[in-house]
C-alpha cells in the first residue's frame, strides 16, 4: 500500500494521524503530508529530538529516561502514548533511534525502536537493526517501517 492508500484507509475509517518522532525529525510527517488532502487524517506531529523534548511534550517520565535510554521500547511505548494523549489522533507511531555515525555494543547504529498507540487498544512496540546504513540510509528505513506500521494498524493487523 502507498501513502496515498494509507490516507485513504485512515479516511474510508475515520482514524486521525499523530506522529512522534526523534531520530528521524519530522519525516513521518513529512510524507504523510506530501500527499494533497492529507489534511483530513494527519492530526498532528511532534519532533522530539531531546530528552527534554519527549519530556515536556510527550509526557516522558524521566525514569523511564534513566533506566532505559531515549532508544528503548520504553520510551517508544511512552511516546506513541503521549502523542495519543496530546491530540485528537485515533491512531499513533513513534520512532526512537540512533541514525548514526556511532553508536555502541549495546546500542548499535541502525537500531530503532518503534511504538503503535491505537485509541482502546494496548500500546504496541518493536525494535528493528536496520544496519549501518549511514544517516540517511537509516533515517529513510525507519520512515518506510513506520509507515508500513501504520498501514498495518489501519488494516487491523493485532500486532506490529
Amino acid at each position: 500500500m502507498t501513502v496515498s492508500g494509507l490516507l485513504a484507509r485512515a479516511r474510508a475509517t475515520g482514524v486521525k494521524i499523530a506522529a512522534a518522532e526523534s531520530c528521524t525529525g519530522g519525516m513521518v510527517m513529512a510524507a504523510l503530508t506530501d500527499v494533497p488532502g492529507s489534511s483530513d487524517v494527519v492530526e498532528r506531529g511532534f519532533v522530539t529530538y531531546s530528552n527534554d523534548a519527549k519530556i515536556q511534550m510527550l509526557g516522558v517520565s524521566p525514569q523511564t529516561l534513566r533506566a532505559h535510554g531515549a532508544v528503548s521500547n520504553e520510551v517508544a511505548a511512552e511516546m506513541a502514548a503521549g502523542a495519543l494523549r496530546n491530540s485528537m489522533a485515533q491512531l499513533a507511531v513513534s520512532i526512537t533511534g540512533i541514525a548514526g555515525p556511532g553508536g555502541s555494543d549495546a546500542k548499535p547504529e541502525g537500531r530503532v525502536c518503534f511504538g503503535i498507540a491505537r485509541a482502546g487498544a494496548p500500546i504496541q512496540v518493536e525494535m528493528q537493526d536496520f544496519g549501518a546504513l549511514g544517516r540517511a540510509g537509516v533515517r529513510c528505513a525507519a520512515r518506510d517501517h513506520a509507515l508500513t506500521l501504520l498501514i498495518k494498524a489501519l488494516n487491523g493487523c493485532s500486532s506490529v
